[in-house]
């Protein structure tokens, strides 16, 4: 293993932030690479090397565990926040690599790929920030940047609506949160998350309380499309351009999980004196039961695949949100596991719609209709990756799903029966996902279509195989995610 020990000759201090400031200086370095040459496909091939470079440090500090540590009590690096970084890491690799060959995205590319890089360095801040403004701010460049990345699709009104939509319903969210910090600041009189949840420990229930714990919620729920704050996601996934769609239906909405878990996991569970925990947990374990419902049942009578993938993905964050109204470490690790499994079979279907988009055909489910004879590796991983998010063994949805849903019955280390009725709820929606899904692989396998054949791009066949290879050994092969993961969720429950 590489002696890592020079960073911290030349970096010092600043070695718990190190990844962030090789992000920073690549996203200033992605403007300027494009003023010189004018190319977007150099722009794409530095974004990767960056992005790879980057997850290589992360990989390494996190082997070495000397590299764990804070800075300045604002940000601190630990077994969380760096699998979190790769997690983000993952995402945006995935993005850039479709990107070059879309269809979709054929102005100001320079721009594009620099967004996309500033957007995981704000993604990079949430993942390691010990303070709720930094928080706050790290939320924010990744909302702005996510506005301006859905409005580059100029030509197209869907996303110039879709841009609209988002960025009023971002700025009523960022309203609510930092209403929400700024009453937990009145009450705690520090913004340190570790402070403040020490704080609540020996507080009694006030009005005030419950207005910022609602606050909050309200605020990231608008990041992860919890019902009710999930109107923004069909239309913004519809009108975007794919590749956008994709990255924010996997990446900001792990990011506002992330956000759900440094807060309220911190609060109610790593200090934790009983204080109105049992109330927001049935909160979570309610808005988790209508949001996965809603989701699957509204996808049901979609026509338009990518508005059927978005309430596809509300369903899937209703499933994430068990682990924050069940509140143990298990549960953290079976909600950590089916966000990274979120990722490549999410991403993975859009990839194939974007590949799809850029052969000719488009978004409506009827035109897939006979795509397997036309395309038959592709139609095969679309099959692969909607059963994965049904949870159909032995794929990587299955898999996760498992691990949390489980986490609702085995707490603790003890069976208990308190939340029995929302791994119900959870393994009813999964039955009712497949309805729809199926719709899709009916369409491709059964119903019959023109025959031509379909050429599809090499970077998106690429950009799917590594989903594909994902989805099949995260689903037979979880271990070594799994290890890693238990690790992260068991340094996190340590108390600070």
């Amino acid at each position: 293993m590489m002696d890592m020990s020079f960073l911290k000759d030349v970096f010092g201090e600043f070695v718990p932030i190190l990844p962030q400031i090789v992000m920073v200086l690549a996203t200033l370095t992605v403007p300027a690479l494009f003023y010189a040459n004018r190319s977007g496909k150099a722009c794409a091939w530095f974004s990767l090397g960056a992005l790879a470079l980057v997850g290589i440090l992360v990989g390494l500090m996190m082997h070495d565990g000397t590299f764990y540590g804070d800075y300045a009590g604002l940000f601190s690096f630990d077994p969380f926040s760096g699998l979190m970084m790769l997690l983000f890491l993952a995402v945006a690799f995935l993005t850039v690599l479709v990107s070059p060959d879309s269809t979709e995205v054929t102005i100001h590319k320079g721009e594009y790929y620099a967004i996309i890089m500033g957007i995981v360095t704000g993604m990079f801040f949430v993942a390691s920030a010990s303070n709720l403004m930094v928080l706050f701010v790290g939320v924010e460049v990744v909302s702005i940047s996510s506005y301006a990345l859905v409005a580059l699709k100029k030509n197209d009104p869907r996303a110039a609506e879709a841009a609209v939509k988002y960025f009023i319903v971002g700025g009523l969210s960022s309203a609510l949160t930092l209403y929400g910090i700024s009453l937990f600041y009145g009450m705690t009189h520090t913004l340190d998350i570790a402070g403040v949840a020490a704080a609540v420990d020996t507080m009694e229930f006030t009005g005030a309380f419950a207005l910022a714990t609602i606050a909050l919620i309200a605020g990231y729920g608008f990041k992860i499309a919890a019902v009710p704050f999930h109107m923004w996601a069909p239309d913004v996934y519809e009108g975007a351009a794919t590749p956008v769609s994709g990255f924010l239906a996997t990446g900001s909405k792990k990011m506002g999980f992330v956000l759900f878990f440094k807060v309220f996991l911190m609060m109610f569970v790593v200090l934790r004196s009983g204080f109105a925990t049992q109330e927001v947990q049935y909160l979570f374990a309610v808005i988790a039961a209508v949001t996965m419902t809603l989701g699957n049942i509204v996808a049901i009578s979609q026509s338009n695949i990518k508005r059927m993938l978005a309430y596809s993905s509300i369903a899937q964050a209703g499933y994430i949100l068990i682990a924050l109204a069940v509140m143990s470490e298990y549960a953290l690790v079976g909600g950590m596991f089916h966000m990274f499994t979120h990722v490549f079979m999410k991403f993975g279907a859009f990839i194939v719609v974007l590949s799809l988009i850029a052969a000719g055909l488009g978004e409506r489910i009827q035109d897939y209709n006979g795509l397997a004879k036309r395309a038959p590796f592709v139609a095969f991983a679309m099959l692969l990756f909607l059963f994965s998010l049904a949870g159909i063994p032995p794929l990587a949805g299955f898999t996760s799903k498992f691990v949390l849903f489980s986490s609702a019955i085995y707490v603790n280390g003890a069976v208990v029966t308190q939340w029995v009725w929302l791994a119900i709820v959870a393994i009813v929606n999964s039955a009712i996902s497949l309805y729809y899904y199926a719709r899709v692989v009916k369409a491709m396998y059964v119903e019959e279509g023109p025959t031509d054949a379909l050429a599809i791009r090499g970077g998106h066949k690429f950009a799917i195989a590594l989903c594909v290879v994902a989805v099949i050994l995260l689903g037979v092969f979880p271990t070594p995610l799994l290890e890693a993961i238990g690790d992260a969720a068991a340094h996190f429950f340590l108390a600070p």
